[in-house]
């Protein structure tokens, strides 16, 4: 295997839009740098599953619901 290829692994503190922070190891930046997250699990939609909504674009849902109104949906 060749030597001095790989990228350094490191740990990196990581800091949540709520503020705290976690110790993470990664390739990313220098040992010792802080990440300060835009965007985290804690708080984004796709992940909290908050302010999800059926979206009827083109009357596509109105239109199924009126189709199989009979069959208990």
């Amino acid at each position: 295997m060749k030597k001095d290829i790989h990228p350094d692994y490191h740990t990196i503190e990581v800091k949540l839009t709520d503020g705290t922070a976690y110790e993470m190891k990664t390739t990313w930046g220098k040992e010792g740098d802080s990440l300060q997250l835009d965007i985290d699990p804690t708080v984004h939609p796709a992940w909290t599953g908050a302010g999800a909504r059926l979206m009827d674009t083109g009357g596509r849902v109105s239109k199924f619901k009126k189709k199989y109104e009979g069959l208990g949906f």
